[in-house]
């Protein structure tokens, strides 16, 4: 007997994640009731994941829901917010159990990390698709946005851009990499990704402005930039690149990689020069995993430095509407 829609939300999604006191209810009804923080302001982000456009056909289940939540906390963790619920739409060519299955392990574990409860949503028939929309909050006015920057200040990212980019090319057969250690891993950085909500959270009061790097370094720098209404200047040697990228691709596509791939859901924030020795005393870089990579300007536009001089740098990141796309 087929699996009916209700029977599928019962089965795979009711209690899906982390058990919270504030829902008062959840999944099972038209809509869910939820309990909001006094004195602290809603934050609420939405993705959608489509197959073939932003993971390969034939991507494991569990890589899907898990991502389909992963670049959501993300969002949250650029607004230095807490998660607390989401809601999701999964769209379905068919009702495959052990696919819904992997898809809401996948989903149910990294919600359960983040302590995130699953409290609704819809199913429908089509083309594979899962949309997230995730709810949280932060303290009232101190949330972190893409133009609290200023020219001068200094910017930095967390983790190691350009790895996921190298597992997405590896996933499609569109790289060859001799070294299997290296593999398994940038594979791993694209299927399951790590949001950075803990620094987001502890940047607040450090960082001025922030963004989350999902569509190409560069690119998003220059976003967080035009925001900041000021311009931005990225040291090409100076960006932080895994071993397994260098052993996979060599340190010119690594650059590349880095700079132009999208995938990666690390933090790219900027700090006030009076911040900045508080922010590595207390939130040591090597603890948590961030790098200097460049500064603020007042000319406006993103360019891109080496030993003191503009280098020439023609991709600008992922656009889902730009031409030839």
């Amino acid at each position: 007997m087929p699996l009916g829609e209700f029977a599928l939300i019962d089965r795979f999604f009711r209690g899906c994640g982390a058990p919270r006191p504030d829902v008062t209810l959840g999944v099972g009804d038209d809509a869910a009731l939820l309990e909001c923080p006094a004195g602290r302001q809603l934050v609420a982000a939405i993705d959608t994941l489509v197959e073939g456009t932003h993971f390969p056909p034939g991507c494991p289940a569990a890589s899907v829901g898990h991502r389909a939540l992963a670049v959501n906390l993300s969002d949250l963790a650029a607004m230095g917010a807490e998660p607390a619920w989401a809601l999701l739409a999964l769209t379905l060519p068919r009702a495959e159990e052990r696919w819904l299955e992997e898809f809401s392990r996948g989903l149910a574990a990294l919600a359960r990390e983040f302590g995130v409860a699953l409290v609704g949503g819809d199913t429908t028939r089509g083309p594979l698709c899962a949309t997230v929309q995730i709810l949280g909050s932060v303290e009232r006015g101190t949330a972190l946005t893409r133009s609290g920057g200023a020219a001068g200040e200094a910017l930095y990212v967390s983790g190691t851009p350009g790895d996921a980019a190298a597992g997405l090319k590896l996933e499609q057969a569109r790289l060859a990499v001799a070294d299997a250690r290296a593999a398994r891993y940038l594979r791993e950085r694209f299927l399951f990704p790590s949001p950075r909500v803990a620094l987001g959270r502890r940047l607040r009061g450090y960082a001025s402005a922030c963004i989350d790097v999902s569509d190409g370094l560069l690119g998003d720098a220059g976003k967080l930039a035009r925001a900041s209404g000021c311009g931005v200047a990225l040291d090409y040697e100076a960006l932080p690149l895994s071993q397994s990228l260098l052993n996979a691709v060599g340190p010119e596509l690594a650059r590349e990689l880095a700079l132009a791939g999208g995938d990666d859901y690390e933090l790219l924030f900027s700090v006030p020069s009076a911040r900045a020795a508080a922010l590595l005393g207390e939130l040591p870089a090597q603890e948590w995993g961030y790098t200097r990579i460049g500064s603020l300007r007042r000319e406006p536009g993103a360019v891109l430095m080496r030993d003191g001089s503009v280098i020439d740098f023609s991709h600008c990141g992922f656009d889902h509407f730009a031409s030839g796309r």
